[in-house]
């Protein structure tokens, strides 16, 4: 039996996506922590170690309140959707620096049918964005190593795109459609059957190594060390 989810964790979040009001949230609420919350806290402090392994600068944090776990409540005040809750459960792994300068962060999503594990910067402001496309003018070589993964395999870049050039790069540049990118994001789907399998922790760390040298190249953009 896994260590943190079961298929209980699942149906608790299929559950919500056909009841998302405060009633019944309250009414599952010892569902919700028993199934999801406090194992998903355990499973990060699980993966400080295996994190560190692959940079010693990002950082599991199993706090409550203020940690890597996403709040499970909608900030729905400028939605036209008003459900209360996400029916996902996420955590974002921060760079040491993470809360005082723009950085990339390793991150995980478990949603029924739809989990996966990612990492990057999503939405970063004009300045950090212009920062990593001069570094990728600078530095293409290296941006295709690192876009290439750990294995070399190619990694699945994700996130949005200017539908033309950015302003002062060359349209005729070799590596265009990366410097058009307004998110550096990969992700790698994980199973349901993964999540709730006894072998999470090592996929997580194996599969986060995979896209490590992604962070690793923007940490490099924005002078953050990894």
């Amino acid at each position: 039996m896994s260590r943190y989810f079961t298929p209980d964790t699942f149906r608790f979040l299929n559950d919500l996506a056909l009841n998302n009001n405060r009633p019944w949230f309250n009414a599952n609420k010892p569902r919700y922590e028993e199934r999801l919350r406090q194992p998903f806290l355990q499973l990060i402090g699980d993966l400080a170690e295996p994190l560190a392994r692959i940079s010693p600068h990002f950082v599991a944090d199993p706090r409550p309140v203020g940690g890597s776990l996403f709040r499970i409540h909608r900030d729905a005040r400028f939605s036209s959707d008003k459900s209360p809750y996400k029916t996902n459960a996420g955590a974002r792994f921060r760079h040491e620096r993470g809360r005082e300068v723009a950085a990339p962060v390793f991150y995980l999503h478990l949603q029924p049918g739809n989990c996966f594990l990612g990492g990057g910067i999503w939405h970063p402001e004009t300045a950090t964005l212009q920062h990593i496309r001069e570094f990728i003018v600078d530095n293409p070589a290296a941006w295709q190593r690192a876009v290439n993964g750990r294995s070399g395999k190619g990694l699945a870049l994700g996130g949005d795109s200017l539908s033309r050039p950015p302003r002062g790069f060359p349209v005729d540049h070799p590596l265009l459609d990366d410097l058009k990118r307004k998110d550096f994001v990969a992700s790698l789907k994980l199973p349901d059957r993964v999540i709730t399998g006894p072998n999470l922790v090592s996929r997580i760390e194996r599969d986060w190594a995979e896209i490590a040298p992604l962070i690793d190249y923007l940490c490099a953009a924005l002078d953050l060390p990894f």
